[in-house]
């Protein structure tokens, strides 16, 4: 009896398998590198924003451009946006920029202080905090992702970032493009005041002490009151701020700019020398109250002096109060005058 596996229709079947299973092979192959994509391109063709946030869609797809393609507003449902679109999402609520020497609180590493001179070449270190929005309007927004949402800035760790890859994209643009112009305004306003105008205390070490060495500055040492200057520089940084970083960066992108001046600090050895000054005057203001009290007790001894001359009977009853209680003889004048009672 002949094999059956051997027999024509065997060997037809076997040859009709093979290229089957062959197909079944590249079918599966194709369907992964071409569906893959496709369907990772259809679950990711949707898009929304948070409440605190806004989304420009550029086009990303194989045959398409990179333009702007639409812009989701903060809170939206869930959108189509097409396949393989790019989103850069910024923040749509108030934001801040802080300049602090508190590390935990700055926007840069290490101590993060801008220090400029004052009219009178005082160095001092400036800090405070600026609140300002992002621009939402449509087209403004469009032209600020054409200018900065399309490079990338370094951040403080010394990586690249562009502005919408999250707290770090967005620091880094702040720190790259917006602190320059915080510093020239700091700087153009700073230098028309003198350090004693912001930092009362300066007057304390400035070319400016009075004839007498034991007297302290004008006002008696104490500290006068610079709240109207810093007033005054904050609304001239809030005038000049909005005007600088319109021109710098091209286009009204922020707004609702307001730079709170929080704090004014002097040079190391200049603040020492301070102390330094503080602490003499203190020790000066010591030594004349107890001159006024030494003059004020000479005074009412002389006083004093000048009534008994006036009224020796007076003196003479002042004398016997002044006596210890229960004596038993009393003779002016005998060093034994006045005898105290035996117990």
């Amino acid at each position: 009896m002949a094999d059956a596996k051997n027999t024509p229709r065997a060997r037809g079947a076997r040859r009709f398998q093979a290229p089957s299973r062959r197909n079944a092979i590249i079918l599966a192959v194709v369907l992964v590198l071409v569906g893959g994509p496709l369907l990772n391109g259809l679950l990711s063709g949707y898009e929304r924003t948070g409440g605190g946030e806004i989304a420009i869609v550029r086009n990303g797809g194989f045959f398409d451009n990179n333009r702007i393609r639409q812009v989701l507003d903060p809170g939206s449902s869930r959108t189509w946006i097409g396949l393989y679109s790019k989103v850069h999402k910024y923040p749509a609520q108030q934001r801040f920029y802080t300049i602090t020497s508190k590390a935990s609180q700055q926007e840069r590493e290490g101590v993060d202080v801008v220090t400029v001179p004052s009219s009178d070449g005082v160095n001092m270190g400036i800090e405070g905090t600026l609140y300002f929005t992002l621009n939402l309007d449509h087209q403004t927004l469009k032209s600020f992702d054409d200018k900065f949402g399309t490079r990338k800035f370094r951040g403080v760790d010394g990586d690249s970032y562009f502005a919408w890859e999250g707290d770090k994209g967005w620091s880094a643009f702040l720190n790259q493009i917006v602190r320059p112009v915080i510093d020239n305004d700091l700087r153009s306003q700073i230098n028309s005041f003198r350090c004693a105008e912001l930092v009362s205390s300066c007057a304390l070490v400035q070319n400016t002490a009075a004839a007498d060495p034991l007297k302290p500055p004008a006002g008696g040492g104490q500290a006068q009151s610079n709240n109207a200057n810093i007033a005054k520089v904050q609304h001239a940084i809030n005038t000049s701020l909005a005007a600088d970083l319109e021109s710098t960066l091209g286009g009204k992108f922020v707004t609702n700019l307001h730079f709170n001046l929080v704090r004014v600090t002097l040079p190391e050895k200049v603040q020492d020398a301070v102390d330094r000054a503080q602490a003499a005057f203190a020790q000066v203001s010591e030594a004349q109250a107890r001159v006024a009290t030494a003059k004020a007790e000479a005074a009412a001894n002389k006083a004093r002096q000048d009534g008994y001359n006036k009224c020796p009977t007076c003196a003479r009853i002042e004398e016997l109060r002044a006596l210890p209680q229960g004596i038993t003889v009393y003779a002016p004048g005998n060093p034994n005058g006045a005898l105290l009672p035996r117990r």
